[in-house]
C-alpha cells in the first residue's frame, strides 16, 4: 500500500465513523427517482430536520435498482436499526422523522427492508424478490454512498485496485490479471477485454486515449447512466487502471447530453479524484500520470459506434470511419484509442482487488462474472438488476422482475433496444 493511499483511507474511515455517529438519511434521487418526487422529499427531511435542530446528514443517493419503489428513503441511526422506505411521497416525512429519527423506532407499515439486520415485522433487503438472486459488483455502492463524495468510496473498499496495481503490480501483471479474470466487453461485442487492450498497449506510441461510451441510447437503457449516477468513482477507478495496464496517457468519458446528474455527479468526481492524487500528474506517488476529462455530444444513437464515437468527440458529424485502420493504431485525433463500455470498466478495480480467480468463479466458464439488466414494461418489479451470467431469461423476467405485474403471462419481450428482437 503506498504511504499517499494509506492516509487517504484512514481518512475516509474516519469520516464513515462520523456519518454512522449521528442520523444518517440516504434519499434517490436522479432521473428515475427525480420522476417520482424525490426533489419534494428531500426538501421536506432538510426542512423540517433544520427547524428541529437535529444533528444529521442527508445524502442524496443514486438509485438502488428497485425503481418500482422510487423514492426510497434510508434511515440509519445509532442504536436502531438501519430501514429503507419505498414509495416515499413528502406528506410521510414528519412520520419518518418523529418515529424513527427522533423516536429511534422504525416505522414497520412503512417500511420496505431492513439492512444488515433482523427487524420483526420487515424484510431483510436481500430476501426482497428483486434482490435474492443478485451478486453486485459494478452495482455494489448504488444507493450506498453520496456518489460525489470521495471518502465514502474509499471507505468501502474503494482504490485499494488501483493502489494494488500501482504498487505491487506491473502494467503486464494488471493486463494478465484482466485477462484470466475473463472478462468481456458489455457493450454489446463480448470480446475479451484483456485482449483489446493488449491492442492499445502494445502501441509505443506517448500519448493514447482510453474513451468510455456511455452513449445509450437504447429505449429502455438506463444501466450506464444507473453507474455514473449511483457511483461514478468505480468508473473513474476503473479507467485509470486501464490506462495503467495499457500504458495510456488520457482518458476520456463520451456521455450523451440531456441528462444533468449523471454528467454533473461524474463532473464533481473527477473533480475529487483530481484533488485527492488520484488523476493527474504522479497518482498516488508512484511516477503513474493520467488525465481524465468528459466529452459531450448531442442526441446520436449512431454515436455509440465506436468509430462514430471518436468523430463526435472531435466535434465532427457521428459517421463511422472505414477500417482499417482500427482504433489501436489510429483513433481519436489521430491517435492510439481503446473504447470501453461503462460497465467493463467498472468491474476493473473488484477484479484487480480481488483477483481473477474470484471473478471467474461467478457466472459460466465462457461468461465470467455478471450481467446488468435494465426491466421496464408490464413487470412488477422493475427496475436495474445485476445478475450472474447463466440465468435464464425466464428467471430474470419471471423471479426476478416478478412477472406478470397483474398475475398473467408474459406473452413476449423485447430485448436489447431496437437492434434486440422479440422473444416469445
Amino acid at each position: 500500500m503506498t504511504d499517499a493511499f494509506e492516509q487517504l483511507k484512514i481518512r475516509s474511515d474516519h469520516s464513515l465513523d462520523e456519518l454512522n455517529s449521528r442520523p444518517w438519511v440516504r434519499i434517490t434521487s436522479g432521473i428515475l427517482a427525480g420522476a417520482a418526487g424525490s426533489s419534494e422529499i428531500i426538501k421536506a427531511f432538510r426542512e423540517q430536520l433544520l427547524g428541529m435542530d437535529i444533528s444529521s446528514t442527508i445524502s442524496e443517493v443514486g438509485t438502488t435498482g428497485l425503481c418500482y419503489a422510487e423514492p426510497i428513503v434510508d434511515i440509519s441511526i445509532p442504536g436502531s436499526p438501519r430501514v429503507l422506505y419505498g414509495n416515499v411521497s413528502a406528506d410521510l416525512v414528519p412520520e419518518l422523522i418523529k418515529k424513527h429519527i427522533v423516536g429511534k423506532e422504525p416505522v414497520i407499515d412503512l417500511a420496505l427492508a431492513s439492512v444488515d439486520s433482523d427487524v420483526p415485522g420487515i424484510p431483510r433487503r436481500e430476501n426482497l424478490p428483486m434482490m435474492q438472486k443478485q451478486i453486485r459488483i459494478a452495482l455494489r455502492n448504488a444507493g450506498e454512498i453520496d456518489p460525489v463524495q470521495l471518502d465514502q468510496y474509499v471507505a468501502r473498499g474503494g482504490y485499494a485496485g488501483l493502489d494494488k496495481a500501482l504498487s505491487n503490480m506491473t502494467s503486464d501483471e494488471v493486463l494478465q490479471e484482466v485477462k484470466d479474470s475473463g472478462l468481456r466487453g458489455r457493450g454489446g461485442a463480448a470480446f475479451s477485454t484483456g485482449t483489446k487492450w493488449g491492442f492499445l498497449a502494445g502501441n509505443p506510441s506517448r500519448t493514447k486515449y482510453i474513451l468510455c461510451n456511455c452513449e445509450e441510447g437504447d429505449p429502455g437503457a438506463f444501466n450506464d447512466k444507473g453507474i455514473l449516477e449511483s457511483d461514478p468513482f468505480t468508473l473513474i477507478e476503473g479507467l485509470t487502471i486501464a490506462g495503467y495496464a495499457t500504458g495510456a496517457s488520457n482518458g476520456i468519458i463520451f456521455i450523451r447530453h440531456g441528462h444533468s446528474e449523471p454528467i454533473d455527479r461524474t463532473q464533481a468526481a473527477i473533480d475529487a479524484c483530481y484533488g485527492a492524487g488520484l488523476i493527474g500528474s504522479n497518482i498516488l506517488g508512484t511516477g503513474f500520470s493520467f488525465e481524465i476529462e468528459i466529452s459531450l455530444v448531442g442526441e446520436s444513437y449512431v454515436a455509440g459506434e465506436e468509430t462514430a464515437l471518436m468523430e463526435a468527440i472531435e466535434g465532427k458529424r457521428s459517421m463511422p470511419r472505414y477500417r482499417p485502420p482500427f482504433p489501436a493504431a489510429f483513433g481519436v485525433w489521430g491517435k492510439p484509442s481503446n473504447i470501453n463500455n461503462v460497465k467493463t470498466l467498472s468491474y476493473a478495480p473488484e477484479i484487480i482487488r480481488r483477483g481473477a480467480d474470484w471473478f471467474k468463479s461467478i457466472g459460466t466458464e465462457r461468461s465470467p462474472g455478471t450481467a446488468i439488466a435494465c426491466l421496464s414494461g408490464h413487470v412488477k418489479y422493475r427496475g436495474l438488476v445485476e445478475v450472474p451470467f447463466g440465468m435464464s431469461m425466464r428467471d430474470l423476467v419471471e423471479d426476478v422482475g416478478g412477472g406478470d405485474k397483474d398475475g398473467g403471462s408474459i406473452k413476449f419481450l423485447q430485448t436489447g433496444g431496437p437492434l434486440g428482437g422479440i422473444l416469445s
